[in-house]
């Protein structure tokens, strides 16, 4: 019996792909051991509806698209029998990199015929779900800048963060993992799912996405004239050896601020208010993987909550 796949595609992430792309889809999977099907999205939020749909009817549902649509499908299929599959066309492609699912849209099609299902764990921070990486500060703020921005792609997010780092100041969040509270001055923290942002910039080298725990990464208020040197280390995945940088594993967080706090949930902004409760949803969501990255990316339990380092304030 054939299994049935379902691709959404959204037509406004990537540049000049779309043309071809369905063509690529149906000459490309294996037609007698799949059923497949193409819809579109027309709003956001579109994606969320057909996953929603169609979870438990599809084995398999693609998106096609960048992390939003990642993260769409994704949330419509939390708790359900059907996997998450990804053909990434945006910018970051932040879990697809971690998946080590292939760039080029032919591959991506080609892997999908011999996909291997693993579930992994999902982020809910407030009423909202993380695939990959979540949080507050200076990204966040980026990332709703960013929406407003009618250029878009890698070379227009580096030129905004660019033209916005130098004047951008870092906050006082009141932070509870555990019984433990804790006033962290902070030029942003991220709850990570994976090890990356996406463009294999990595906040969190050691996460992983079946342990059942965050990793909560801070990055405290740091001398301008060390960012090159932080920046390197996120590229080299080093960033958890800088003096500037902590990771924390748990299973939740709770992050407080005296003033309504701007998030990201996947790259796309979103607002918290003045209270954030973070949670982990253990393999929560199925994925359909290349069995390269499924050899390589066993579970891998780590402890329970490692103790609050002493951070030391400027």
């Amino acid at each position: 019996m054939r299994r049935k796949i379902l691709f959404i595609i959204n037509p406004v992430s990537g540049i000049g792909r779309y043309k071809s792309l369905e063509e690529i889809i149906h000459s490309e999977m294996d037609k007698k051991n799949w059923e497949v099907n193409v819809a579109y999205t027309n709003h956001k939020g579109h994606a969320i509806e057909i996953s929603q749909n169609n979870a438990g009817i599809f084995d398999v549902i693609v998106a096609v698209g960048g992390d939003g649509t990642v993260n769409e499908v994704g949330r419509g299929l939390i708790g359900s029998s059907t996997a998450l599959g990804i053909i990434p066309t945006g910018s970051g492609n932040g879990l697809a990199r971690f998946l080590k699912i292939p760039f080029k849209v032919n591959k991506a099609v080609q892997a999908l015929n011999q996909l291997q299902i693993k579930a992994i764990d999902v982020i809910k921070i407030n009423e909202f779900h993380s695939l990959n990486v979540a949080g507050i500060g200076f990204d966040a703020f980026i990332s709703h800048k960013f929406a407003n921005r009618k250029n878009r792609g890698p070379l227009a997010y580096m030129q905004l963060i660019t033209k916005e780092f130098a004047n951008y100041k870092s906050s006082k969040y009141r932070v509870t993992i555990g019984e433990q509270t804790q006033t962290w001055d902070a030029f942003l923290i991220s709850f990570a799912n994976s090890s990356q942002w996406g463009n294999n910039i990595h906040i969190a080298p050691q996460a992983r996405i079946d342990d059942g725990l965050i990793d909560v990464c801070l990055i405290r208020d740091f001398p301008k004239v060390t960012a090159p040197a932080l920046l390197i280390s996120l590229l080299d995945q080093s960033i958890d050896k800088n003096k500037y940088d902590v990771i924390v594993k748990a299973p939740s967080v709770t992050v407080e601020h005296e003033t309504n706090l701007l998030g990201h949930v996947d790259g796309e902004p979103v607002n918290l208010g003045t209270r954030v409760d973070v949670e982990i949803m253990p393999l929560a969501l199925k994925v359909a993987a290349p069995p390269a990255h499924l050899k390589q990316a066993q579970n891998m339990f780590s402890p329970l909550i490692e103790m609050l380092p002493a951070i030391t304030r400027n």
